[in-house]
């Protein structure tokens, strides 16, 4: 066993006084088993263990902070915390830090009656011997929302709000003279006047829109959007602005800009798209050739504090419901004024490529241009066209595709992580019903769009940041992806290892991506593929915007932003201003400003992409209702202590077996392994199995399907 100076056995109690002096020394530093055991000199199994046991208790008694599954910091936090709270429907409330630390339980009855999302002050409870640790929110700083979205019931006195999902402790009571003619049954949208207190634990609220019917799709749309405070309509002011916008191009402005419109130039999208953002134009120079890549100039119509704008900056996306799209411009703008439609002269902002044949960029250049659209085409359209079918401008569009082609294969040779995902969409008719449910794949079309598209937002974000050594870059908002988080790598790692694979979880962020598209590449086809891919994009971070540059791990760029898609984003109108006046040799602008902008609209494009999910759980129930008793071949797309989601194979719709209908035996939640076992017969649901479902219920209004196993 590891000696002290002088001979003496290591006890307890010394390890922990050498332990406590070790963190003590180096507040700031996290340390892991390994970096312990060697500041240490700890040298024997025993020794070892009990340092982490030690360690273990340490964190438990608030001494040390648990970084990962297998390192510590000294905890410096004191009891008082700021930080976001989240209100869950089973009471088991959580407490957020600012820091990014780990969730802190917070029960119901010292949560101060907060919502999910209000920003609070907790005060850290005195930990109870053997019990979890504990905060009791202190004060809410602000609330999240002030606006609630649900269903009207109407009683003789009184009325009130019965929330979707039951947000609230209680349902919002609204005095009868505040209903706005709603009726019980009403989907309606109240404000928030009275939050509850010591006095009066009721929330009051007044109604401002009534949406309608419950089932109604129209109702349920915008309910969706009214629930994450999405505007579901646009202001008339906003639109009367629109409207007196001149459309026309005048002489004077072309004169100003490179003038493509003679150059074979196209747009590919969707085929029920009508807001073209991009286009793209191809002509040979010689043995090169020159590819440019043409953006809808919407700084050019929309200007800087206008009514427009102040609406789009709130907005900060389109938002893409199942069945509609609600824009960040007004319609006139979007799809008209601004879109790159065929046969019509448009202003762009472009970035001009000059190709070899391998599509290594000999120059480039970015600039005002006006262009005119020979032809738009859907995405359909142009892989019928590279597929070898014939077609207008066919011998342009292969080109196109074979530059693409050397794009993309450079970019996962450079450390580009492969995630091919798939999309669910359905067909509606036109009362907004789903009649079929589908994924969408990529192919060799859209991939062509997305290459010219990073390599566009790539050169552009280049072109600011990329400066000389002792110069600092002016201010400019960055699309930023930090590394995965490295205890779930370390997670991934373990698990691959049990189906056979390996992965490399250290060393260069290249070689880590590398590793890991060669265990994508190993699974593909395999039982555990689908499994696999789960996990491994659980360990991946989310993307966002900022103006502090730290690249973009996921594709592996240096300098990565967001140019191409001014209509629908906000970023890209930021980034086309700043590079204007940046062009006309204007200082580097406000970083704080520009920061708070990204932040707000990161946070937006969350929100959007939480309506956009429930918009898909709405239509995947609705698909399903007349489907109930029909039985399907699934595969299991989820695990949780409460039951096994499974994904049915022909049409991809989700639902969930609660834990109720696995009755066969007491199943425990193996949560690093993603699966169920049975205590008694050892039976295994594991992530990806596959499975045979039966449709239970069909829940609307919770939007929830739930499914029990087939016998």
């Amino acid at each position: 066993m590891s000696k002290k100076k002088g001979g003496k056995r290591l006890n307890k109690r010394m390890l922990q006084e050498m332990l406590q002096t070790l963190f003590q020394q180096n507040p700031n530093e996290a340390f892991s088993f390994k970096q312990v055991f060697k500041a240490l000199k700890l040298d024997t199994h025993p020794t070892k263990m009990m340092a982490v046991d030690l360690m273990e208790e340490m964190a438990w008694d608030d001494f040390l902070s648990k970084v990962s599954d297998n390192s510590y910091r000294l905890n410096l936090k004191t009891q008082v915390q700021e930080g976001t709270f989240i209100r869950k429907a089973n009471g088991k409330n959580s407490f957020l830090p600012d820091d990014g630390g780990t969730p802190v339980f917070v029960s119901e009855r010292n949560s101060l009656f907060a919502m999910n999302g209000d920003r609070v002050k907790v005060a850290y409870m005195a930990r109870r011997e053997k019990h979890i640790k504990e905060a009791m929110v202190v004060e809410i700083l602000s609330h999240k929302r002030d606006q609630a979205v649900g269903k009207l019931k109407v009683e003789k006195d009184y009325a009130f709000l019965v929330t979707e999902g039951n947000i609230f402790v209680h349902d919002v009571l609204i005095p009868k003279k505040k209903l706005k003619g709603g009726k019980t049954g009403d989907k309606a949208v109240v404000k928030i006047t009275q939050w509850p207190s010591k006095d009066s634990k009721n929330i009051v609220g007044e109604v401002i829109d009534i949406l309608g019917k419950e089932g109604d799709n129209n109702v349920e749309m915008h309910a969706i959007l009214a629930q994450y405070g999405l505007p579901y309509k646009y202001p008339k002011a906003v639109e009367d602005a629109a409207e007196k916008i001149d459309p026309g191009i005048t002489e004077q402005e072309i004169k100003r800009r490179e003038d493509f419109r003679d150059v074979f130039t196209c747009t590919i999208d969707p085929k029920d798209a009508k807001d073209f953002d991009d286009a793209l134009s191809i002509r040979k120079q010689g043995k090169l050739w020159e590819v440019g890549v043409h953006i809808a100039d919407v700084s050019h119509y929309v200007k800087e504090g206008s009514v427009i704008d102040k609406e789009a900056v709130k907005r900060a996306t389109s938002v893409y419901l199942v069945d509609r799209t609600i824009p960040m411009l007004p319609e006139r703008l979007c799809n008209f004024i601004c879109s790159l439609r065929p046969d019509e002269e448009k202003l762009c902002y472009s970035v001009i490529f000059v190709l070899d044949e391998e599509a290594n960029v000999k120059n480039y250049h970015i600039a005002h241009t006006v262009i005119k659209s020979n032809r738009r085409y859907a995405y359909e359209e142009v892989q019928e066209i590279l597929m070898g079918k014939d077609g207008d401008y066919a011998t342009e569009l292969r080109t196109l595709d074979q530059l693409a082609k050397c794009l993309r294969e450079r970019r996962f040779k450079g450390g580009a992580v492969k995630f091919d995902r798939e999309e669910l969409h359905f067909d509606i008719d036109e009362k907004g019903k789903p009649i079929r449910a589908y994924f969408k794949k990529s192919n060799d079309a859209t991939q062509l769009i997305e290459e010219f598209m990073l390599l566009a937002n790539r050169t552009v974000a280049e072109s600011v940041g990329r400066v000389k050594k002792g110069v600092k870059a002016k201010t400019l908002p960055y699309r930023i992806h930090d590394q995965p988080d490295p205890t779930k790598l370390e997670t991934l790692r373990e698990f691959v290892v049990k189906f056979g694979y390996k992965m490399k979880t250290s060393g260069t962020k290249g070689a880590i991506s590398k590793s890991l598209n060669a265990l994508m590449d190993d699974c593909q086809g395999k039982k555990e593929q689908k499994l696999i891919e789960t996990v491994a994009l659980r360990a991946m971070m989310k993307a966002k915007y900022s103006t502090h540059n730290i690249g973009h791990y996921g594709l592996a760029f240096e300098y990565y932003t967001h140019f191409t898609s001014p209509i629908r984003r906000y970023p890209d109108t930021m980034v086309h201003r700043l590079l204007t006046k940046y062009q006309d040799g204007a200082r580097s602008a406000n970083q704080q400003k520009y920061e708070e902008l990204c932040e707000h609209c990161s946070d937006m494009e969350q929100t959007a992409q939480m309506a956009e999910r429930d918009s898909i759980k709405y239509k995947m129930v609705e698909f399903m209702e007349d489907k109930i008793g029909n039985e399907y071949d699934a595969h299991i797309s989820g695990i949780q202590s409460y039951g096994i989601y499974c994904e049915i194979d022909e049409n991809h719709c989700e639902g969930m077996v609660p834990m109720r209908d696995l009755d066969d035996d007491y199943y425990d939640f193996d949560e690093r392994n993603y699966c169920l076992v049975g205590r008694r017969h050892h039976h295994k649901y594991q992530l990806g199995d596959p499975i045979r479902i039966k449709v239970a219920r069909a829940n609307l209004e919770k939007r929830q399907l739930d499914f029990t196993l087939a016998d």
